[in-house]
């Protein structure tokens, strides 16, 4: 459980850097983009690591039938995480598309994972996602709604999105945790 607080620790800072200490990232300059993204791939590779070495300690039990809702959210979170800049219809309406997107993940992993790594991982991450918008919304002040685009954006980030999707399902078979086994009853 360490290692997992310790990348999500690293993900957040990394994350609030630009928000919270904006005059120091801006006289980083490159350097301080470098840092930021070395900062997050740590905390990603100690999350997956940390998650994965958790020993299973129930804290709920998911109810039947949410593994459906998690695939269904699933898709949204993927699209909604692409959409931001593709210039289309989508992206033009929501302020957030990307971290509403990571909220809906979060919550979608919090219906079907009912263990305490679980819940201190996508519990942790809605959280930030969140956070980040507010810090966002008041950083920037008033949003500047963008024109929307094209629907044919939207259509090719919607395509993605599915093979992204598959691309995922993949992965989690692939590590051990199929995403259409268990609570689906």
């Amino acid at each position: 459980m360490t290692l997992l607080i310790l990348g999500l620790i690293l993900w957040i800072a990394a994350h609030f850097f630009k928000r919270l200490m904006p005059d120091l990232r801006a006289a980083l300059g490159d350097k301080g983009k470098g840092l930021v993204a070395i900062t997050i791939l740590a905390g990603v590779v100690l999350m997956v690591i940390g998650y994965r070495s958790t020993v299973n300690i129930p804290v709920y039990t998911p109810m039947a039938g949410m593994g459906h809702l998690n695939n269904l959210l699933m898709l949204i979170a993927i699209f909604l995480m692409g959409v931001g800049k593709s210039g289309g219809i989508v992206g033009s309406k929501l302020r957030h598309p990307m971290l509403t997107g990571m909220l809906i993940w979060a919550v979608a992993h919090l219906l079907v994972n009912g263990d305490q790594a679980s819940l201190v991982l996508f519990g942790t991450m809605a959280v930030w996602s969140v956070s980040e918008m507010v810090l966002v919304n008041r950083g920037e002040g008033t949003w500047n709604q963008p024109v929307a685009g094209s629907i044919t954006k939207d259509l090719r980030v919607g395509v993605v999105t599915l093979v992204l999707f598959v691309i995922i399902a993949l992965v989690h078979n692939w590590l051990g945790y199929s995403p259409f086994l268990g609570t689906y009853g």
